[in-house]
């Protein structure tokens, strides 16, 4: 199964960390130090980053993360609100291989 499980989303939106390995815990500070306004991630940071993943895969990282930042906050000018996709408990069963 692909995603977060919900207790993993709560985790997340109250800054608990601790259940994650290492390396998700170091990508969920980069996504807090990237929405900081302004963003800003450190050389610190940035090393731990570099032992759990390569150049490459921090470009792509902090494209994604970039991207949702900037969805997040051009939403905020137009007073776009959430869909309701995601529903606490609501499961989708795993897709299956053609």
């Amino acid at each position: 199964m692909y995603g977060l499980t919900d207790e993993e989303i709560s985790a997340i939106r109250e800054g608990r960390f601790d259940g994650f390995g290492a390396p998700e815990r170091t990508l969920l500070r980069m996504a807090d130090a990237m929405a900081d306004t302004p963003s800003n991630v450190g050389d610190e940071l940035y090393a731990e980053l570099r032992k759990h993943f390569s150049e490459a895969q921090l470009i792509e990282l902090a494209a994604s993360a970039a991207r949702e930042n900037f969805r997040a906050r051009y939403n905020r000018v137009f007073d776009v609100e959430s869909d309701g996709l995601y529903r606490k408990g609501l499961h989708f069963k795993p897709r299956r291989a053609a």
